[in-house]
């Protein structure tokens, strides 16, 4: 994607269209003249700036066809309704397959009109034989460093939908380290990844029972940021990092296992959030931990009946193979806390079907033991344009996890699956405050506002905005 900037508007004539988002009751305030002009001449039953309008006219300028769209923002503008109006904008734009699209931006939210159009410009046709033409955009009104932050939480956002839409015989648990040490070279963090044997040396014993069935070697991927090296404290991100996931012994049906590629969403969402929290030189540590293998089917992979340990020392009564990941995160949070030095934990899972169920495609599930964090996550979730919604930790639902012949089992059954879920991780956070994500909904989309299809990236920005939330 082609991008420039140019602070001040002249005239129309050198983009094919243009865009632009404005409030109802105040159309003609806009930053250029012409765009005031053409919308004071749009009847309000045309169009009015009401959130979820369009505009679209074509002018003809020294013989050459132009496209003006404008979205309305409402009357209340948020940096919600700005990225569904620029975003409902671009996708209006390439309708008229233009080779060039030129933005008017937003002063108020520069920021988040170039991450918009960086999102909803947004597509895999890595694989494909015939590519649609790149487009060019010129964001009118701003230069390249006002709007540092919008460029690059949607550069980090594109990146994490690349590397989470990859089928898996492409992003192995190998690829993703490879891709994790490219992100470090380029956003300014640290990474080290630890083979097989390294692995067993650590004493990783969960993770590589879900890790055996596979051919692939399973990969460790720690990364550290260390923004401010005054400070004790680390925030510790954990992703689950599943390449791909057939459900094992307790199989999934065919059509569950077509988007499994998908299931290292949260690999994908804290690579992308430490990228961006490096690029932007936040002051604040942070480490970002990745258990990266797959879960398969084979004469080698753990049944359920098993009893496993973990690097925590706990044992585990696995009664369901497809409930894997938060097998590998019990190992991959214990890592963060121990190896890593974390003193806070947010995993970030593609963990339960239980999720997609209470909330739906729209909302990530959070369960949490500390209300510090989760007022970050909320406060955060806002700028980032992510919805969330705490369930409760509870004891008593909890006791589903019970086992009679080992410290947990790692299913506790159809009922409160996803806080059942959470809780089984939090048995390993050795008392330190803990926020859990569940994206199972919220990661993959048949196509939304910003995503056309695919991988949302969802995760990316709330996590940079908690993270920025904690800067001293």
């Amino acid at each position: 994607m082609n991008y420039s900037f140019v602070k001040d508007f002249s005239e129309i004539g050198a983009c094919d269209v243009y865009i632009g988002a404005v409030n109802s009751g105040a159309k003609s305030k806009k930053a250029c003249k012409f765009a005031g002009e053409l919308l004071a001449a749009a009847d309000e039953k045309r169009f009015s700036g009401k959130e979820g309008q369009l505009l679209s006219v074509n002018l003809v300028k020294d013989g050459k066809l132009i496209t003006c769209i404008f979205a309305g923002l409402g009357e209340n503008t948020s940096c919600k309704s700005v990225e569904t109006a620029f975003a409902s904008a671009v996708k209006e734009a390439k309708k008229q397959k233009p080779g060039t699209i030129g933005v008017f931006v937003d002063p108020d939210f520069a920021d988040k009109c170039v991450e918009a159009v960086l999102l909803a410009d947004d597509g895999f046709n890595t694989h494909k034989s015939e590519k649609a033409e790149e487009i060019s955009y010129t964001f009118y009104g701003v230069d390249q460093e006002q709007v540092k932050e919008g460029i690059v939480l949607g550069e980090a956002v594109r990146n994490t939908r690349r590397l989470v839409n990859e089928p898996s015989n492409v992003m192995t648990p190998a690829q993703l380290a490879t891709e994790a040490l490219l992100a470090g070279a380029d956003s300014g963090f640290d990474v080290r990844i630890y083979n097989l044997e390294e692995i067993k040396n650590l004493g990783m014993k969960a993770f590589l029972e879900v890790a055996r069935g596979s051919d692939r070697e399973p990969k460790v991927i720690a990364m550290s940021y260390m923004g401010d090296p005054e400070s004790r404290e680390i925030l510790g991100l954990v992703g689950k990092g599943l390449c791909y996931d057939s459900g094992g012994y307790s199989l999934k049906p065919s059509t569950g296992m077509e988007t499994m590629h998908t299931d290292m969403g949260g690999a994908g969402a804290v690579i992308g959030a430490i990228s961006a929290i490096a690029k932007m030189k936040l002051k604040i540590n942070v480490t970002a931990v990745v258990a990266a293998c797959e879960n398969i089917l084979s004469a080698h992979a753990y049944h359920p009946g098993d009893i496993i340990s973990s690097m925590a020392g706990k044992t585990i009564e696995i009664n369901n193979t497809d409930a894997e990941g938060r097998v590998t995160l019990a190992d991959a949070v214990t890592f963060a806390i121990r190896e890593q030095k974390a003193t806070r934990i947010i995993d970030v899972a593609t963990l339960t079907g239980a999720a997609i169920t209470a909330l739906g495609n729209e909302i990530t599930a959070v369960v949490s033991d500390s209300d510090e964090l989760w007022e970050n996550a909320q406060k955060a979730a806002v700028p980032a344009c992510e919805k969330v919604w705490r369930l409760p930790v509870d004891e008593v639902l909890g006791k589903a996890l019970d086992s009679k012949t080992a410290d947990m089992r790692n299913s506790s059954g159809r009922a409160a699956g996803t806080i059942c879920g959470g809780m089984f991780i939090q048995k390993f956070t050795e008392g330190l405050p803990w926020l859990h994500l569940d994206i199972a909904g919220t990661s993959y989309t048949e196509g939304n506002a910003v995503c056309s299809f695919g991988a949302t990236g969802v995760g990316v920005r709330l996590l940079y905005h908690v993270a920025k939330n904690c800067e001293k």
